[in-house]
């Protein structure tokens, strides 16, 4: 029978030492509660002898109830010349109580000699010493062979040696790190290959990915015998991070077939992937595997076409099984098929053999053509589809707008909007100021619009790009305006073209809040203005 592959995180350790990641203790303990649920064997919630935060963390987890997973706390074994019993670091290990520890020990002679600068008996010492303390104490101990492959490839026998210190030592299980994440995967599988018939206690596997390999380096560690894989939510690390859990384990499970969290949990995978983002406050990588939103979008309409009649024609597994959706984008690369499924996708009913599918694909390509974008205008998107569609009415209609902008004694820029709209049966005519013409244009119609759907208060601009598409006209260049806004539940894109930047805007404006009545409305269910 296949052992079970434990997934080893550590997302709240090394994923932290990645260029712009950072939790706060609260964070770190929302995220490990996500983990546990999710299945993870293994969490590494941090190094307690290093920082307070990390100390407070395995303090407040102390509290914590996980299911699934076993809190690990990190560290290194003790300092070169110096004895367990006065090492501060291996003292907070304990203190820690997390009743799994994870020291690093070197396992490279160039680095005893370049970093600790001490010799390569008293490495061996140092690892030992502080294996059996840590089992002295009760304790699970894990050890990081750090460097393992670079030590293999430059002195196999000193490697091998630093593996068995530990072993002979009382360490449960030995990881063997690819830390500078260079290796190539076929002499990699054959170094684990050679340690797994050498060494009597599980083995894990630890890759970072400087060559793009960590997830592949981790599956052929695996196959080659490692028990455990290490890694962490989004391949956040150091330098180019680590193995990537979200694209790392739907592998394992769904492709080779091991087992090791229950696959039915996979369906939380996606969220997971975009809780993390959302708490290290990074925009999430779109075309990231599995869990990426454009993992399982389709543009081209042979595709589409395809996908219609089967999804494994260019799906590589269901979307739905790692808690993703499919996607149909529609561009002037789009066929039939894609405003098909988009009908179909929406629920507005349209007969597929009607001659609007063509008219309004032919409407689209122009739109393309002239210099719309609806990849990420998927707001604009639909109100185009939906005016095609009997059931649709605007929610208003703009009859004038007039855009005052005054400069005051070359300092202060002073913007007012003027615009008079149909809302219903009734004409409003309403003025706003603002830090700049937008500004106020966002202002007056949300002036004018409130007392009919009050619900727009939740809705908020997010973003607003400019991008100018024709750079050889200058100033007289048409530009595409995209704007990003948000109700609190989701957020939607709307654009706008024109040779005026004003103009752009408000299309890109008035779709934003269209789109954002219609939404609200069909989630309250009934019509904003009797709310």
């Amino acid at each position: 029978m296949t052992p079970t592959v434990q997934i080893y995180d550590t997302t709240l350790r090394d994923g932290t030492q990645g260029e712009g990641v950072s939790f706060s203790v609260e964070d770190k303990l929302k995220i490990a509660r996500r983990l546990d649920q999710i299945g993870c064997h293994y969490i590494e919630g941090g190094w307690p002898g290093s920082n307070p935060k990390d100390a407070e963390f395995f303090q407040r987890a102390r509290d914590e109830n996980f299911r699934n997973a076993k809190l690990c706390a990190f560290g290194s074994t003790r300092k070169a010349g110096h004895s367990v019993s006065a090492d501060a670091n291996l003292q907070a290990l304990v203190d820690s109580k997390a009743p799994v520890v994870t020291i690093f020990g070197k396992s490279w002679d160039f680095h005893v000699y370049q970093v600790l600068g001490t010799t390569l008996e008293e490495n061996l010492a140092m690892i030992r010493d502080s294996v059996a303390f840590l089992k002295s104490q009760g304790l699970e101990v894990i050890f990081d062979a750090e460097h393992f492959f670079d030590g293999y490839r430059a002195n196999p026998q000193y490697a091998m040696a630093t593996v068995r210190a530990a072993v002979h030592a009382g360490a449960d299980s030995v990881a063997l790190c690819e830390t500078n994440g260079g290796f190539l995967p076929t002499e990699l599988q054959e170094t684990v290959a050679y340690v797994r018939q050498a060494v009597n206690v599980p083995l894990g596997i630890h890759a970072h990915n400087d060559g793009g390999l960590a997830v592949a380096n981790s599956i052929l560690a695996v196959e080659a015998g490692c028990a455990h894989v290490q890694g962490t939510i989004n391949g956040y690390g150091e330098r180019c991070g680590n193995a990537d859990l979200c694209v790392l384990i739907p592998n394992l499970i769904f492709k080779k077939r091991f087992p090791s969290i229950p696959e039915e949990n996979l369906v939380h995978l996606t969220e997971l992937s975009r809780y993390v983002s959302e708490l290290a406050n990074l925009n999430p990588e779109v075309r990231q595997p599995f869990v990426g939103t454009s993992a399982f979008s389709h543009k081209a309409g042979m595709h589409v076409n395809a996908l219609l009649k089967d999804s494994q024609t260019y799906e590589h597994l269901p979307p739905e099984s790692v808690g993703n959706k499919r996607q149909v984008l529609v561009s002037e690369l789009s066929g039939l098929s894609n405003l098909v499924y988009k009908y179909r996708e929406l629920n507005l009913g349209l007969d597929q053999e009607s001659a609007e599918y063509r008219r309004i694909l032919s409407e689209l390509k122009e739109l393309e053509h002239q210099g719309f974008q609806f990849e990420g205008a998927e707001g604009s998107f639909e109100l185009l589809l939906r005016k095609a569609y009997n059931g649709y009415e605007k929610p208003f209609v703009l009859e004038t707008m007039r855009i005052l902008t005054e400069l005051k004694d070359e300092s202060h820029v002073y913007s007012e909007a003027i615009i008079k709209l149909r809302v219903k049966d009734q004409v409003v005519h309403t003025a706003a100021e603002g830090n700049g013409p937008v500004n106020a244009l966002d202002a007056a119609l949300r002036k004018a619009l409130e007392e009919f759907y009050p619900a727009i208060s939740k809705i908020q601009l997010h973003d607003y790009k400019v991008r100018v598409l024709n750079e050889h006209a200058g100033t007289g260049a048409v530009v595409r305006v995209l704007i990003e806004t948000g109700d609190g539940r989701k957020s939607w894109g709307t654009v706008g073209v024109s040779s005026n930047i004003i103009e752009a805007s408000w299309q890109a404006l008035a779709d934003s809040f269209a789109y954002g009545i219609l939404k609200l409305s069909e989630n309250s269910g009934s019509d904003e203005s009797d709310s």
